[in-house]
C-alpha cells in the first residue's frame, strides 16, 4: 500500500435519500459511510460471494455485456503491453451470466485470471435491480453503471462527469488526486486508452520512482477511501482516481452526472482541437492564443464583451441549444473544407 496519510473526508448517518448539494455539488471528494448499507444487493454480498451471484442473477434477463479478461499474471491490473503499441488484457462482448459463472468458478484460484464487466448501464443488463437497489438524485439526470468483477486495478484517471460510487460488494480502495496533478502522474497517451479515458502509467503498487520521480509529489496531494460493502464515495469532477477492487466477487454501483447543460460539448473535444491547431504553432503565436484563450473562456466574466450591445453579441452572449447547434454547423463545415 502507498504511505498516504492523509483520508478522505468521511461522512456518516446518511440515508440514500437525503443527499443535497452540500455532498452532491462538493469540490472535495466526500466518503459517506453505509449510505446503501440497506440495499438488498449489499446484505446478500456480505451472507456470501455465492448469495450476491444469485441475487444478481435474479434481474438477469439475455443481456450481453463488455467484459475486459486477462491473464493471472496481470496480477488484476488493466494496462497497456510494454510499449504501449496494445494492451495486457482482451475485450470480449459476452452474455452476463456467462461472466458469472466464470467468477463463480476461480472464487478460490490463486492467482485468478482477471475478469471484468466495467461501466454497463444497469436499466439494460439488470432491469428491475434498481428497484431495491438506488440512490435518490432529485432531478440529476443520472446515468446508472454497474462494475462486476475479481480482484481489479483501475489506473489512475479522471472522468468528466460527477460520481457517486456505491460499493455492494467487497472492499475496495480508491486513491484520488486533485485536478492539476497530471504533471506528476506521468499519463499516457491521450487518443489510445484502456477504457476510454487517459491513464497513469504509474503502477501504485511498485512506483519506479527513477522512470516517475514526480510521483513522490503526487503523493503528498493523495487521499485515500479504504471502503466496505454500504459506503459510497462522491467523486468530484476531474479528480484523478486509482481504484484497487480487493476481493475475489465485487460489485459496485455508480452514478454519473454533469453540473452544465445537455448541449454543452464534453472538454475533451476541445483540448483534441487545441492539440491539432494551436499547440504547434511558434511560440510567441501560441503565447497570444493562450492569452485569448484567457480572455474569452478562462476569465470571461460580465465585462468581457459588455462594450458590444447585448443584441449583437452572438457567441459571446449566453449561450443555449439553438446557439450550440449553430456553432456545430460552423465549426463541421470549417473542418470539412
Amino acid at each position: 500500500m502507498l504511505p498516504i496519510a492523509k483520508r478522505v473526508r468521511e461522512i456518516a448517518g446518511l440515508r440514500p435519500g437525503e443527499l443535497g448539494p452540500e455532498i452532491l455539488a462538493s469540490t472535495e471528494p466526500l466518503l459517506l459511510r453505509g449510505l446503501v448499507a440497506d440495499w438488498p444487493m449489499v446484505k446478500a454480498g456480505l451472507a456470501s460471494p455465492r448469495d450476491a451471484d444469485a441475487y444478481l442473477r435474479r434481474w438477469y434477463r439475455d443481456a450481453t455485456v463488455n467484459a475486459m479478461l486477462g491473464a493471472p499474471e496481470t496480477e488484476g491490473r488493466f494496462f497497456y503491453n510494454e510499449d504501449l503499441s496494445g494492451f495486457n488484457f482482451y475485450p470480449v462482448r459476452v452474455r452476463l451470466d456467462t461472466v458469472l459463472d466464470e467468477l463463480a468458478k476461480h472464487l478460490a484460484t490463486t492467482p485468478p485470471p482477471t475478469i471484468y464487466v466495467g461501466s454497463t448501464t444497469i436499466d439494460t443488463a439488470l432491469p428491475g435491480f434498481r428497484a431495491e437497489n438506488d440512490v435518490d438524485l432529485g432531478a440529476r439526470d443520472a446515468l446508472a453503471s454497474i462494475w462486476i468483477g475479481n480482484r481489479t486495478v483501475i489506473a489512475a484517471h479522471y472522468d468528466l462527469p460527477d460520481n457517486l460510487a456505491c460499493v455492494a460488494v467487497g472492499n475496495r480502495r480508491f486513491t484520488l488526486f486533485p485536478p492539476g496533478q497530471q504533471h506528476n502522474l506521468y499519463v499516457g497517451p491521450l487518443d489510445f486508452t484502456p477504457a476510454g479515458q487517459a491513464i497513469s502509467l504509474v503502477d501504485f503498487a511498485r512506483p519506479d520512482y527513477a522512470r516517475f520521480p514526480r510521483f513522490a509529489e503526487a503523493l503528498e496531494h493523495a487521499q485515500v477511501a479504504e471502503m466496505a460493502p454500504g459506503d459510497a464515495l462522491f467523486i468530484p469532477s476531474m479528480w484523478w482516481h486509482h481504484v484497487q477492487a480487493l476481493d475475489a466477487f465485487n460489485v459496485l454501483v455508480n452514478y454519473w452526472w454533469r453540473q452544465s447543460p445537455e448541449w454543452m460539448d464534453t472538454p475533451t473535444n476541445a483540448l483534441m482541437h487545441a492539440l491539432m491547431s494551436v499547440r504547434d504553432l511558434p511560440p510567441e503565436q501560441r503565447k497570444a492564443w493562450a492569452e485569448l484563450f484567457r480572455h474569452y473562456v478562462f476569465e470571461a466574466d460580465a465585462d468581457t464583451a459588455a462594450h458590444i450591445p447585448q443584441a449583437a453579441r452572438r457567441v459571446l452572449g449566453p449561450l443555449d441549444d439553438d446557439a450550440a447547434r449553430a456553432i456545430r454547423a460552423q465549426l463541421l463545415k470549417r473542418m470539412n473544407r
